[in-house]
């Protein structure tokens, strides 16, 4: 067919996600059913595909980001891990995140008053909108408001605004390496209200145990609390992410969620998390906490 979109991460009918520097000698595959999208837009390579098994999928700069079978375990994680380490978050950012799915969980708060999203790049919320409908369909809630633009220059512009700021970034290479560094948490700090707190994607134990380490210091410079949780998720490399949990009261003990809800309202909210899994995913195998005690 000459309509059919080709894209060179696809061969034989398999996406491919290899990368010599995140994680060398090892590769991602998905069987792929269509390719639904491909263009290049001002900041990466936006790539969509319909996969046999795990729905549509986004791929930005040839790396997966979301899938619709597996995205909630990364979504629900980065999100009420924060907000429930915050006695009563009012207002609440995302940078990063176009997909929407953060937001659709921010929203779930009662307490939430708004939601707010930077992303740099349009065209990321706008084919979220198109092709992952359910986790997109948050930016029409009341609650939420749209940013199209740097973070950076909005943290600046928003200080002492935000009770949770969520960092929902891609890996530390190009444009995101800027988010990995002192100077970004000191900014998150300065834009936090007096017992702010962040949440911030913060890779893989299996694969980046020095990124991670050097994440730690930096934010244990900056917060008084900085953490390491994780979460499983079988379309990211490694099939394990974490986040960094940082508070500025060093008297809460993020570990533990501030605010819970029943068993059976956690059922009817959440596919993942629950008070439960809030204080496991901060328990680390052997090596791993040997290595993160700073």
């Amino acid at each position: 067919m000459s309509d059919q979109i080709t894209h060179p991460t696809i061969k034989d009918g398999w996406f491919r996600e290899i990368s010599d520097t995140m994680w060398p000698g090892q590769a991602m595959t998905l069987r792929v059913e269509k390719v639904l999208h491909h263009e290049q837009s001002k900041y990466q390579d936006v790539l969509i595909f319909k996969s046999t098994d795990y729905g549509n999928v986004l791929v930005l700069d040839n790396v997966i980001q979301a899938t619709e079978r597996d995205e909630f375990s990364y979504q629900e994680m980065i999100t009420h891990l924060g907000l429930n380490s915050h006695p009563n978050p009012k207002k609440v950012l995302v940078i990063g995140g176009g997909d929407g799915g953060v937001l659709r969980e921010i929203v779930k708060h009662e307490s939430v008053e708004e939601a707010w999203l930077c992303d740099i790049d349009e065209a990321v919320i706008r084919l979220s909108k198109e092709y992952l409908p359910e986790m997109s369909a948050s930016y029409s809630h009341p609650k939420v408001r749209t940013h199209i633009g740097d973070g950076f220059q909005f943290l600046r512009d928003y200080q002492n605004t935000f009770d949770v700021i969520i960092t929902d970034s891609s890996d530390p290479e190009g444009p995101a390496v800027t988010l990995f560094q002192k100077a970004y948490f000191e900014l998150l700090n300065s834009a936090l209200t007096e017992n702010g707190v962040i949440t911030t994607q913060a890779e893989s134990i299996w694969l980046h145990l020095p990124i991670i380490k050097d994440l730690k210091k930096a934010c244990s410079e900056v917060f008084p609390v900085a953490e390491y949780a994780f979460t499983t998720i079988p379309t990211y490399p490694s099939g394990q992410i974490g986040f960094m949990v940082c508070s500025k009261n060093k008297n809460v003990n993020v570990m533990k969620p501030l605010r819970e809800k029943s068993e059976e309202e956690e059922a009817k909210l959440y596919r993942y998390y629950s008070k439960r899994i809030h204080e496991a995913s901060f328990v680390l195998p052997t090596w791993a906490a040997k290595e993160l005690q700073l």
